[in-house]
This record gives structure tokens, C-alpha cells and sequence, in this order.
């Protein structure tokens, strides 16, 4: 991909879940709900504030995020659908396999 979100913004690819079933019948594609985790593809530089400083962003390429269902705009790219949101949409993080 050559595409670089500016400042806070983050490209986002939706990670689809399995098959959804709801007491035994199978949903259809057209009426399932879209997956609200994605894996991060790129990021922006980082916000830049007032003063002019740019504060780097809390996510990185590679992290698995968890984002609100209405969250970033649709884009396509080389026939690939993705989400471009600001990173203030980003609900969390998952981290998986870290132990306490």
C-alpha cells in the first residue's frame, strides 16, 4: 500500500469474524453487522497541538484495535475495502499473550 494517513489518522483493515449463528439459523452476509476490530495498517505522524508540537500516536502498524461500530469512513484501496479514522476513535488496544 502507498498510502500515509496525515496527523492523527490511522488506516484500519476490519478483521471478519467467523460465521454468525443466532439458534441454529445462519445469517446471512447482507444482514450480518460489520466486525468492530481491525488491524492497523498505518499511521499518521501524530496529532499536532496548538503550540505546534506533535504528539505521536498510542497506536502503531501490526496492533489489533477495537474501534465504534459507526467509526473512520470507508475507503477503498487496490480493490481492498479499509476504514481511515483519527485515533481518538480507537476504543482500546488488544494485547494478546502478555502475561501480568
Amino acid at each position: 500500500m502507498k498510502v500515509r494517513p496525515l496527523h492523527d489518522r490511522i488506516i484500519v483493515h476490519r478483521i471478519e469474524e467467523g460465521e454468525q449463528k443466532v439458534g441454529g439459523i445462519i445469517i446471512p452476509d447482507t444482514a450480518k453487522e460489520k466486525p468492530q476490530q481491525g488491524k492497523v495498517i498505518a499511521v499518521g505522524k501524530g496529532k499536532i497541538e496548538k503550540d505546534g508540537k506533535v504528539t505521536p500516536l498510542d497506536v502503531k502498524a501490526g496492533d489489533v484495535v477495537l474501534f465504534g461500530k459507526y467509526s473512520g469512513q470507508e475507503i477503498k484501496i487496490d480493490g481492498e475495502e479499509y476504514l481511515i479514522m483519527r485515533e481518538e476513535e480507537v476504543l482500546g488496544v488488544i494485547e494478546e499473550g502478555k502475561k501480568k
